[in-house]
């Protein structure tokens, strides 16, 4: 796999291709970001985003984690207090999972954010962009009832985040790309460049396929959950031996192989009977789809190994969160 490979697997966009086909050319002590706002346990989400920024530490680049608290505060997820609690959480667990504290840059929002030359920027950009475009960047606007002003003067700030923070490539979901495509109108506007971006795939919803997979409805999967709870929710998780191609559905579990499994192991063993063919190894994402498209491989069987392989990811998160409980 060469440069560009790693630093684009398991994106759902690249913006611009011949952007980061440039950095890749080059990526020594480049500087990639995600912005995570602590309000919260970490959930798959966050780790899929997680697992982009390992691939890109792989290939040189210097990880920037920001933990945006004044982000957090605008969108009322309580006090400071309250939120850096939440984000030194969040901040362990992300340890835990690989984002080593010696080769990652935890940077808090309230660092910068506050700062006079931050604030001006953050002014001249509130004079020159207007409402509707501040909320078509909104990754999820409150009804016109509950929405406040802050609401849309955080994305204004996300903008800005990428410039004070030295970045040249910037990282999250694709519901983060409307924020990116703002940046990128905007930076040049203040005399700043604009920056690539690549965007993670949101995951279906579990039971169905459809839709994304959603914390608020309490079907997600957490940092948190027991072994037990795990293997629960993966259980009744949607999972078609086939695809039908006149359904516009995702199948979930094929989603946690490609997306959390593979990038983390070098191959994955399905544990069986003799009676059902016995153990299987594979190699690939592409051959465990392959096989379970055949019927080799069993539905039931593919969502036992996902749930298995899930829960040795998620086992030093969940670990390092009960210490920092008991203390």
């Amino acid at each position: 796999m060469n440069t560009y490979e790693l630093l684009t697997q398991n994106t759902a966009e690249v913006v611009t291709e011949q952007e980061v086909r440039k950095l890749a050319d080059n990526p020594a002590d480049k500087r990639v970001y995600v912005g995570y706002e602590p309000s919260g346990v970490l959930h798959l989400g966050h780790l899929l985003t997680a697992n982009k920024l390992i691939d890109l530490q792989e290939a040189g680049m210097n990880v920037v984690v920001l933990l945006a608290d004044v982000h957090a505060h605008l969108n009322d997820k309580g006090s400071f207090d309250e939120i850096h609690e939440m984000a030194e959480r969040m901040k362990a667990q992300f340890v835990a999972y690989g984002l080593d504290e010696d080769k990652v840059e935890y940077v808090y929002g309230s660092d910068f954010q506050l700062e006079a030359y931050y604030s001006l920027d953050l002014y001249e950009l509130a004079v020159s962009t207007t409402l509707n475009r501040a909320q078509r960047a909104v990754a999820e606007l409150q009804s016109d009832e509950t929405a406040t002003v802050s609401h849309t003067v955080y994305p204004l700030m996300q903008v800005l985040d990428l410039e004070f923070l030295g970045i040249d490539l910037a990282v999250g979901g694709t519901d983060q790309r409307k924020v990116h495509m703002l940046a990128r109108e905007k930076l040049p506007e203040l005399g700043y460049e604009t920056r690539p971006c690549l965007h993670t795939p949101i995951l279906a919803d579990l039971e169905t396929g459809e839709g994304k997979m959603s914390s608020s409805e309490g079907t997600t999967i957490s940092m948190e959950d027991s072994t037990v709870d795990l293997k629960r929710k993966i259980e009744s998780a949607f999972c078609p031996p086939t695809r039908d191609p006149e359904e516009d559905r995702e199948n979930p579990v094929l989603q946690l192989f490609e997306y959390y499994v593979f990038p983390r192991f070098e191959s994955v063993t399905v544990r069986r009977s003799e009676r059902y063919g016995g153990n299987r190894t594979y190699e690939c994402f592409d051959d465990l789809a392959s096989a379970l498209e055949t019927e080799e491989l069993h539905p039931t069987d593919a969502k036992e190994t996902v749930a298995d392989y899930l829960d040795e990811l998620i086992a030093p998160g969940r670990e390092k969160l009960r210490d920092l409980r008991s203390k």
